[in-house]
């Protein structure tokens, strides 16, 4: 009921039936989901999957999405933190997950091991366009849906698995080149020659055996998927045990005409995806692997990938733009403290020198020098011309303040 509920959601909109309390809801309230705001609910990914987490109990609209989103710009709240927070949880999980298959095919074959990036052999510009135009055609969905127009809704998530298909087919082509290339650099079984001619010849298996191994083979990608590592490799084994039940019969041929397939078809070489850790064939065809891109499993880890990534780059930009703004903040202070300073230097000497001048009015009879507050004064006394050109009224007196840095102060005031 659950599962058919959460399907009614994505269709038609979780506020289908005009449900008040979420109408009266606000983005920050306790039982709305934060996650689902920034855009990610982990409640969603993984459905009907080993990895399911059932549906999520907080409400999931899309108005109080944008409702957040308009307040995030404002500086109000910012809930990513909580998303990438989940999301290492999740793939601190999956690492572990592909580092346990991995130990596992390494003490079975070392050259196992070595697993082939299948996000490296995957991600050309082709794929990453067709992503991103998954994404803008969810974005479009999400518009229709906030609008009220289900038809449109229902026809942009058509496209969006379209092009989902798309990338699944492309990616399968891709790996599947990887695989060849990786089954050339597999070591014989048997590196003498001489002993080649005594292996039999085992001619392809019949429909229905085929038929049964193919199934084998699916079964033990799906255990795979849902981590069950010890089930998926027995299938493969049952699988192997199917495969040598075709009739064997005596080479004719010279051994110098077997090749390395013929050799080496009947081991099933196995590796890990480093996305999602399920366990893949070099043997498998494009229509398996394009199944395996396909899988909700594959989907989900590669969403959280993606936006763990989207998240991390953007919080890396607001660090710098808070790094800019911060020097530039700091810069204007030290400017407005400079010039603060500056200002009370000023005062500082204006005072003094109002000081200074007192002393010089007390001491009018005298000329010589006076020592007040650490600073020297000069008193002039003389009448007429002062330092050769400047004409100073009759009353008027020339005071000569030197500090100890050696600024002079040249004032005149009526004593």
């Amino acid at each position: 009921m659950d599962a058919i509920r959460k399907q009614l959601d994505v269709l038609m909109g979780a506020n289908r039936n005009g449900d008040a309390r979420e109408v009266s809801h606000k983005y920050y309230d306790r039982d709305v989901c934060r996650l689902f705001l920034v855009g990610l609910c982990p409640h969603d990914l993984f459905q009907l999957t080993k990895m399911d987490m059932g549906p999520c109990l907080k409400i999931h609209s899309l108005r109080l999405r944008k409702e957040y989103e308009e307040a995030k710009v404002k500086g109000d709240h910012n809930y990513d933190r909580e998303l990438e927070d989940m999301i290492e949880r999740r793939i601190v999980e999956c690492e572990r997950k592909i580092q346990r298959a991995l130990k596992r095919l390494e003490s079975e074959d070392a050259k196992a091991a070595v697993a082939i990036s299948v996000s490296k052999v995957t991600q050309t510009p082709e794929v990453m366009e067709l992503s991103k135009q998954i994404k803008e055609k969810l974005k479009e969905a999400d518009v229709f849906d906030f609008e009220g127009k289900t038809d449109s809704k229902m026809w942009v998530l058509e496209l969006v698995e379209e092009l989902k298909a798309q990338i699944a087919d492309k990616q399968s082509v891709l790996l599947l080149d990887a695989f060849n290339e990786d089954r050339v650099s597999l070591p014989l079984q048997n590196q003498n020659p001489s002993q080649l001619a005594s292996l039999p010849v085992v001619n392809p298996p019949d429909p229905r055996t085929q038929e049964m191994i193919n199934e084998k083979l699916k079964k033990a990608e799906d255990l795979g998927e849902r981590g069950m590592i010890d089930e998926a490799q027995k299938a493969l084994e049952e699988a192997e045990t199917l495969k040598k039940l075709g009739v064997r019969q005596e080479p004719t041929l010279e051994s110098s005409k077997y090749s390395a397939a013929d050799v080496r078809i009947t081991d099933q070489k196995l590796r890990v995806c480093d996305i999602c850790g399920a366990f893949l064939s070099v043997y498998d065809n494009d229509r398996r692997l394009a199944d395996h891109f396909g899988g909700k499993l594959h989907l989900g880890y590669m969403l959280i990938r993606e936006k763990l990534a989207e998240l991390q780059e953007g919080r890396n930009k607001k660090r710098k733009v808070d790094r800019s703004e911060d020097d530039r903040r700091a810069k204007n202070q030290s400017r407005d403290r400079d010039r603060a300073g500056s200002k009370d230097q000023d005062v500082d000497k204006e005072t003094e020198i109002e000081i200074l001048i007192g002393l010089a009015v007390m001491t009018q009879g005298a000329e010589g020098h006076v020592l007040a507050r650490g600073i020297v004064v000069e008193i002039m006394t003389d009448i007429g011309i002062m330092a050769g050109t400047d004409i100073f009224p009759s009353g008027l007196r020339r005071v000569s303040v030197m500090d100890r840095e050696g600024y002079k102060w040249m004032l005149t005031r009526l004593l």
